[in-house]
């Protein structure tokens, strides 16, 4: 099942900028081969729901293994069956709809 999730990675007790903690799970979405856009406050990312999920689980054991005490992730998950859609397909269809107006 192909997935379009939003995720926010918050690495905990490793100080004020978690920067570097973020460039390590975007190297994971990267390395797993998925689609994926950071943005100011997580990242967009696709692709199948193993696939995913895999790297999701991935990005909490090395930021876990790199001194990260503590991470919380926030993940918002759209799936559906009735036609095949991306993170680009949805922003294209309501700047679409922007134009008509």
């Amino acid at each position: 099942m192909y997935v379009l999730m939003d995720i926010m990675v918050s690495p905990g007790g490793v100080g004020t900028s978690v920067s570097p903690y973020i460039a390590m799970c975007q190297k994971i979405f990267e390395d797993a081969g998925l689609t994926h856009t950071m943005h100011g406050y997580g990242t967009n990312v696709e692709g199948e729901w193993e696939d995913v999920m895999a790297a999701v689980k991935r990005c909490h054991e090395v930021l876990h293994s790199e001194g990260a005490v503590r991470i919380t992730s926030h993940m918002k998950l759209g799936t559906r069956i009735d036609k095949n859609q991306t993170m680009a397909d949805k922003v294209t269809s309501v700047q679409e709809k922007m134009i008509d107006k």
